[in-house]
């Protein structure tokens, strides 16, 4: 009896017909339902073809000199790419990767950042003994010489001579930045940026006009990369300086 009711209830309903889809609607319809697997797709893959290139050294430029800023305060980065781009005028491509490139390495403390500027020396200090370590910098510049000289002895004298262990004559061992020509005439313009949460501007020649550069020295055969660049690199820096 029920069979016979649902017979009659449904006497005119007629099964869906089957919609033939144009080719259009037909990729609308799968790009609906597979977008985000394409996209994950494409970023997982963008992502691996990043990594490749990196770590085949495609598209990669090596610093052919690099400068271990150890001072109170971090450098603003305006300053401190006009630095490395003006220097790299004066060097050679070393590594022949097709430019004269140069690097900064920042170990600056925390100057007044209130508690957290234990901390920025801290890590600061940390990264700037695994640079000593792998002898990575060779140019130094530096706002206490004197400091630095005391605490880790790496400096070169400017005859060329290693100090012994027991020489504190830290003045044998650097030029102040504007007591070299070659360094005073750099063109090193303007910079506006915030360091440290706080606004700084100014002119980046006056900014490093009061600091001192020295080179490393070597106590065993390890060397830098490119040391003999590196060494002509200095004697034009330091060209005609008054020690």
């Amino acid at each position: 009896m029920a069979s016979e009711y649902w017979k009659w209830k449904f006497r005119d309903v007629r099964p869906e017909e089957k919609v033939e889809l144009t080719p259009a609607q037909r990729r609308k319809n799968w790009w609906h339902y597979h977008k985000w697997h394409i996209v994950i797709g494409a970023v997982l893959l963008a992502a691996g073809v990043n990594i490749a290139l990196h770590v085949l050294g495609v598209g990669r430029v090596d610093p052919d000199y690099q400068i271990a800023y150890v001072g109170a305060v971090p450098l603003p980065d305006g300053a401190v790419a006009a630095l490395e781009e003006a220097l790299a005028a004066l060097g050679e491509d070393c590594n022949g990767d097709g430019r004269a490139a140069v690097q900064l390495n920042p170990y600056a403390g925390g100057g007044d950042a209130g508690a957290d500027a234990a901390y920025y020396t801290m890590a600061a200090s940390a990264k700037l003994t695994a640079d000593l370590a792998s002898r990575e910098s060779y140019f130094f510049l530096l706002d206490d010489p004197e400091g630095f000289q005391r605490d880790y002895h790496a400096l070169r004298r400017l005859d060329g001579s290693l100090p012994p262990d027991t020489d504190a004559d830290w003045q044998s061992c650097c030029l102040r930045w504007s007591d070299c020509p070659a360094l005073a005439r750099l063109d090193l313009g303007e910079y506006e940026e915030t360091v440290l949460n706080q606004s700084a501007s100014g002119d980046a020649q006056e900014l490093f006009s009061g600091m001192y550069i020295a080179r490393r020295g070597f106590w065993t055969e390890q060397t830098c990369e490119h040391v003999e660049a590196c060494d002509a690199l200095w004697d034009k820096i330091t060209k005609g300086a008054n020690p």
